[in-house]
């Protein structure tokens, strides 16, 4: 795999922290603009820091998971990333089709910032499961998405703070049909090339 199509893959992966930063920007911003300032720069380098940890380490444990298994599902492994990333597209589209917003608290502490690191990087613990059937370089690979993800989601806080919930949709949709595509993509190549 490309360091482009792996790039791709980070950008369509982080969409979802990009999501909820941008309504965790507009969450902050909300409370400290009644404590009379601005988003700082040390909440946004916390909440990325968050969803880039996370979102790196959940496509190693998937590799590593994956790993173990592959010389079982060799022949069908296109098949499995096809699936994975298509449903995993799938639900991020219907996410942003859906029109919901979630609520999001102020806060930045551990209690809050982990189980939503954890809930947008459950996606890439499956494309981690794809990264060892493709025999995918996973350093590179996990290093790359988790400072993807990291300065998406710094960019997704200060475009909440500015912009509010208004992009949030558009994050999911894009990055929903980048991994539909992506999956498309790599069941062509085994299939027909």
């Amino acid at each position: 795999m490309s360091m482009l199509e792996l790039l791709i893959i980070a950008i369509g992966l982080s969409m979802d922290a990009f999501a909820v930063a941008v309504c965790k920007g507009l969450s902050v911003s909300a409370a400290s603009r009644s404590a009379g300032h601005s988003v700082r720069p040390g909440q946004m380098v916390i909440i990325g820091g968050w969803f880039g940890f996370f979102q790196g380490l959940m496509p190693l444990a998937g590799f590593l998971l994956g790993a173990r298994f592959e010389k079982q599902i060799a022949a069908f492994d296109h098949w499995i990333a096809f699936v994975l990333l298509g449903l995993i597209g799938a639900q991020m589209l219907r996410e942003g089709l859906s029109g919901e917003t979630e609520k999001t608290d102020s806060s930045i502490s551990p209690a809050s910032m982990f189980p939503l690191a954890v809930a947008t990087s459950i996606d890439a613990l499956a494309v981690g499961v794809t990264f060892a059937f493709l025999q995918v370089e996973i350093l590179p690979a996990v290093t790359l998405i988790g400072v993807v993800t990291f300065l998406l989601s710094m960019a997704g806080v200060k475009a909440g703070s500015i912009f509010g919930i208004r992009y949030k949709s558009r994050a999911e949709i894009a990055g929903g049909g980048i991994l539909i595509l992506m999956g498309a993509k790599i069941l062509i190549e085994h299939l027909f090339l």
